[in-house]
Parts: C-alpha cells; structure tokens; sequence
C-alpha cells in the first residue's frame, strides 16, 4: 500500500509546527517573548511596559507572573496555539488560564492594527482577569479596558459612532456580551461603546469608585451588586445614565460638528498637496532652465566675412 500521500498531507499539517518550533524566545523580566523575527522585541518592550505602567494605575496592581506572548505569522499557527476558534476579523487572543498572548503579525495579516496596539489590547485582557481572580467581569468592562489601554479610540471611530447614534442603532451594553457573534462593523461598534462605558466610570466616579468595583466582582458577587456598591446604580440604571450620556454626547448637531472638521482637515490636505505639487514643479522648471542655458545650441558664430571683428556677444574677447 501506498504511503506517500498519507505521509504528505501529515507532512503538510506539521509545517505550521515546525514554523512554531523555529521561533525564538527571548526573556524579559516582565515578558517571555516567542517571535519568529527579532525585529518584533523593539515594539513588543515598548507596548508592554507602557501598558503595565498603565494597569498598575487603573487596576492598582500588575500582573503576578510573566505571560507568554506569542507574534505570529501563520494562520494554521494562531489556530493550533489559541486551541479552538474565533471570528474572521479577530486579530489577537489572551488566554488568562495560560497566562498567554496570541496576536497575529500586522506585517503579513491585515489586521488595521499596530503590534503595539494588539499586544497592550491583549495584556489588559490578563491584567483585568488577574486582578478579578475567579471573578469573572462583563464583556464590556473586559473591551472597555482594553480598548483604553491599547488607545486604539479615534476621531474615526468617534464620526462611526455619532453616525449610528444618529439613526438609533446603537447597542446596549448587555449585547455586547455577544460580540463574538458580530461581523467586523459591529463588533468595532461594540468595542468602542464598551471603551466609552469604561472611561465613563473613570471620569464620572473616579478610581476608588472603580477599585470598589473590581474588588466586589473579585470577591464573587454580582454585577448589580458590584455596581451597586461602587456607584449607587445596578446594571439597569447604569445602562440607562451611560445611554444618556450617549445621547448627549453623540447627536446630529455633533455629527454636523464631526463632519465640518473632516471636510476642513480635507480642503488643508489639498491645498497642502497643491502647494508641495507647485513647488515640485517650479524646482523642476528651474532645473530644466539651467540646463538648457548650459546645454544651448544657439550659438552666434560671428560675420563669416570678417571673421577677425570681435563679436558683440562674446564681451570676454574685448
């Protein structure tokens, strides 16, 4: 019997295996490092301790042990480290019961996403889960926090979201719950009412208030009774002051405002391109001038009759 096809496709399924175990690991005193190229260490240090630093004011403390991460290049890679399987447009995964970051690399996948960004996104994901110990937070606290960490909220991500507070569809906090579920855009919108529901609490009610939070879901009780305790709502008044304050933030009046910055920073934008364009152009012109006087053919050879009289345009001669 035949064995080389068998042994070819067992041959093609080890590959991405192979590919993990050519990696390199390099060791921090905060990180276990396992990059396939070593120019990823640079950013990765850079990311990481700026989200540590970040955590350790938010969560008011920092990670136990040393999480694994992982940068990736292969998709048959980042499906055998995470063990199961995740949307289309999932970039990253954190796998706090194996203290472990799976991103995939922004180099080879199009993810619209920085390193830095995936992997500080990631590291909240195990500081949050850490800090709650068997406690386990909502969804939206969970993206909320990493979504502050990894700074990813942008004026285009403000403009996306006053557009769809515009025409009502925007989402409750308890939906987000099922991001997962979503397709690309909505999972963008979940993430970044979840980043703006967390950064409310923060600026509404202060970190002790959000401490207290933490420490009541820790201890093992109830959102309702962790909001409760922390800022005198249970989760379906919070909704409905978050959804509030949603109203008044996002509304057509700031979709206008959003909207006139957009066409002002674009006129800026020409009329920079146009002026760069001119300028380009002008040096080129005065490039193509000075070698055409150097370069010239029109010359004057004088009275053919009289070669001997000094001609005008040859002053050097007189």
């Amino acid at each position: 019997m035949n064995r080389w096809p068998t042994r070819l496709v067992l041959f093609l399924i080890m590959l991405p295996a192979v590919r993990l175990c050519a990696e390199t690991t390099v060791n921090r005193s905060d990180f276990i490092y396992h990059f396939t190229d070593p120019a990823y260490v640079r950013e990765a240090d850079a990311a990481l301790t700026e989200a540590r630093r970040q955590l350790a004011e938010l969560l008011g403390r920092t990670l136990s042990y040393r999480p694994e991460v992982y940068v990736v290049e292969h998709q048959a890679v980042f499906d055998s480290l995470i063990g199961g399987s995740m949307p289309d447009w999932g970039a990253g995964v954190a796998l706090p019961y194996r203290h472990t970051i799976v991103v995939k690399s922004p180099r080879v996948f199009r993810v619209n996403r920085s390193l830095g960004e995936l992997l500080a996104h990631e590291y909240a994901h195990l500081a949050l889960h850490d800090r709650l110990g068997l406690g386990r937070p909502p969804r939206w606290l969970d993206e909320g926090m990493a979504m502050m960490v990894s700074r990813e909220w942008t004026w285009w991500d403000d403009l996306a979201l006053n557009r769809t507070a515009v025409f009502g569809h925007l989402l409750s906090l308890s939906d987000i719950e099922h991001v997962n579920r979503f397709s690309q855009s909505q999972a963008q919108l979940a993430y970044s009412e979840a980043y703006l529901a967390v950064a409310y609490l923060y600026k509404e009610y202060g970190k002790p208030s959000m401490q207290r939070l933490l420490d009541s879901l820790a201890a093992g009780r109830s959102l309702d009774k962790a909001l409760m305790g922390a800022i005198g709502s249970d989760t379906k008044e919070f909704e409905q002051e978050f959804a509030s304050y949603l109203r008044g933030r996002f509304n057509l009046v700031m979709l206008f405002a959003d909207t006139m910055y957009f066409w002002f920073a674009l006129a800026i934008l020409v009329v920079i391109g146009g002026f760069l364009r001119y300028k380009r152009r002008r040096r080129y012109y005065q490039k193509w001038q000075a070698e055409e006087q150097f370069q010239s053919t029109d010359f004057d050879y004088g009275d053919p009759d009289n070669p001997e009289q000094i001609d005008d345009d040859e002053p050097w001669r007189g």
